[in-house]
C-alpha cells in the first residue's frame, strides 16, 4: 500500500495489550481523508496521489483552495475550454486544511479522485511510519539545544554556569569551524519516527492506536504510512 492517510494526533494514554501487559500509546484521528488529484507522467512529469485531510470553512479558503477541489467559473476557465483543453477531474469536496502527496512511481494503485479513504486501510498494518513537525521551542542555549552539561558551578565561575565555552581555534585554523554546536533555534522541524507498531484500530471513531511516542504536539498533523522497514 504506497498511499498512507493523514491525520491529528489526539493525545497519549495507556492501554493492555494481548497479553494484558500495559503500554503506552499514542491516539491518532486518522482520516477521512480525501483524494484530490492523481499525477500523472504526462501532464505532471511524475505520480503520485494527493489526498487532503480536516475540512476549512469556505470563508477562510482562497479562491484558489476552493478551485482546486471543485470547479469554479472564470474567463480563463471558459477560455480553456473554447481551446479544448481537458478539465482536471475536481475531488467535489470542501477545501482541505491539510494536503500531502504519495508518490507512486510504477506502482498500481487503485484509487479515483474524489475517494473517502478511511482507518480501515490500516486494519492489516502491523508497522508504520509518522511523519510529523516537532515542537518548537524557540531559541535554545546550548544545555538545552545539545544537552551540554554547562560551566562548573564552583566558587570562581562567575555567571557562566549555563554558557557554551570555548568555540575558537588556535592560531591556525584561527576560525570556528563549521558546524559547531551552538546556541540557536530549536524544534519545530520534520521528523520521521519509523516501525512503530500498531496497538489498535478503532474504524467507528477513525482512531489509530500506536505503540511509543509521535512527534509534534497534541492536534498537529501528521502524516502515516505503512513502514517498509523489518527488523
Amino acid at each position: 500500500m504506497p498511499v498512507g492517510l493523514l491525520g491529528r494526533k489526539v493525545g497519549m494514554t495507556q492501554v493492555y495489550n494481548d497479553v494484558g501487559k500495559i503500554v503506552p500509546v499514542t491516539v491518532i484521528e486518522l482520516g477521512p481523508c480525501t483524494v484530490l488529484q492523481m499525477r500523472t507522467v504526462d501532464r505532471d512529469g511524475y505520480e503520485a496521489v494527493q489526498i487532503g485531510f480536516a475540512d476549512k470553512p469556505r470563508r477562510l479558503a482562497s479562491r484558489s483552495e476552493r478551485g482546486h477541489v471543485a470547479p469554479l467559473a472564470s474567463k480563463r476557465q471558459k477560455s480553456l475550454s473554447a481551446a479544448g483543453v481537458a478539465v482536471l477531474e475536481k475531488a467535489g469536496c470542501e477545501p482541505k486544511k491539510f494536503v500531502r502527496e504519495f508518490r507512486t512511481d510504477g506502482e498500481q494503485v487503485d484509487l479515483q479522485v474524489g475517494q473517502e479513504l478511511k482507518v480501515d486501510r490500516f486494519a492489516e498494518i502491523k508497522f508504520v511510519d509518522v511523519i510529523g513537525t516537532t515542537k518548537g521551542r524557540g531559541f535554545a542555549g546550548v544545555m538545552k539545544r545539545h544537552n551540554f552539561s554547562g560551566q562548573p558551578a564552583a566558587h570562581g565561575a562567575k555567571k557562566v554556569h549555563r554558557q557554551l565555552g570555548s568555540t575558537g581555534q588556535n592560531t591556525y585554523p584561527g576560525k570556528v569551524m563549521r558546524g559547531k554546536k551552538m546556541p540557536g533555534h530549536y524544534g519545530h522541524s520534520r521528523v520521521t519516527v519509523r516501525h512503530l507498531k500498531v496497538a489498535r484500530v478503532d474504524l467507528e471513531n477513525n482512531l489509530l492506536l500506536i505503540q511509543g511516542a509521535a512527534p509534534g504536539p497534541t492536534g498537529g498533523y501528521l502524516v502515516v504510512r505503512p513502514s517498509n522497514k523489518y527488523k
